[in-house]
């Protein structure tokens, strides 16, 4: 498989950008930091949500890629507590049930986070890099 493939539209101002990519999956994991790393982001990958927590350091992170099953610890308490140690990172989650939006409302603990923040998986890697920028570059 050539690099080429993963490459996307990059956006020149990503080579700045860190995102923490936290999923149970190492499958998931490995491509999604491929496609990440190829439109100039900076990623550090863990399919431990425990681990990704006590390795988290405020103000290192611009964005943080949850996936919402995990074991342990699911991505909605994952992201409840970075959020106690860093209240300005941003969040996308990664689901593959649609419905995940509407239970993380009924939450109420996070009123920001719109529809557009919940990637359903599969996704194509045009789709998942345009998504990452309008949560990055927006407000």
């Amino acid at each position: 498989m050539r690099r080429e493939r993963w490459s996307t539209t990059h956006h020149d101002d990503n080579k700045n950008k860190r995102i923490l990519l936290v999923d149970d999956e190492q499958d998931v994991t490995y491509t999604i930091k491929i496609v990440l790393e190829n439109n100039g982001f900076l990623v550090d990958s863990y399919n431990d949500p425990t681990l990704a927590l006590s390795n988290f350091k405020l103000g290192v992170y611009d964005l943080l890629l949850l996936d919402i099953r995990m074991p342990k610890m699911d991505g909605f308490d994952l992201y409840q507590k970075i959020r106690k140690i860093d209240s300005n990172v941003k969040i996308c989650f990664l689901t593959a049930s649609e419905w995940f939006y509407e239970e993380y409302r009924r939450l109420d603990t996070h009123p920001t986070v719109d529809k557009e923040h919940f990637i359903q998986k599969p996704f194509r890697s045009e789709e998942l890099i345009r998504q990452l920028n309008e949560v990055l570059y927006s407000h």
